[in-house]
């Protein structure tokens, strides 16, 4: 009976979702997107500083807590070019 509530009350605690932060670091040369997969130079220290940032504005909340960033990084599709752009380029 013990082992019942103290798995529901970690259970309750697991379940408070907060929003997360988003941050758009923008275009950036293939050189900084290399050192920021390992961990280091100023994408990393940019992510870091967000970090400390939203752990200042948790205060009380962010204390025991381990805050992860999760980096995404993308490259933006080619558009595809009509058959007409192909064949006549630089007739609008």
């Amino acid at each position: 009976m013990a082992e019942e509530t103290e798995t529901t009350q970690s259970e309750t605690k697991q379940s408070v979702m907060t929003q997360p932060i988003i941050v758009e670091l923008g275009t950036k040369k293939s050189g900084n997107i290399k050192d920021l997969k390992k961990g280091k130079g100023k994408l990393w220290d940019e992510v870091l500083n967000v970090v400390e940032e939203a752990r200042d504005m948790l205060g009380a909340e962010a204390e025991g807590k381990v805050l992860v960033p999760v980096i995404m990084i993308y490259q933006k599709k080619a558009k595809r070019r009509g058959l007409e752009k192909l064949i006549f380029p630089y007739i609008k």
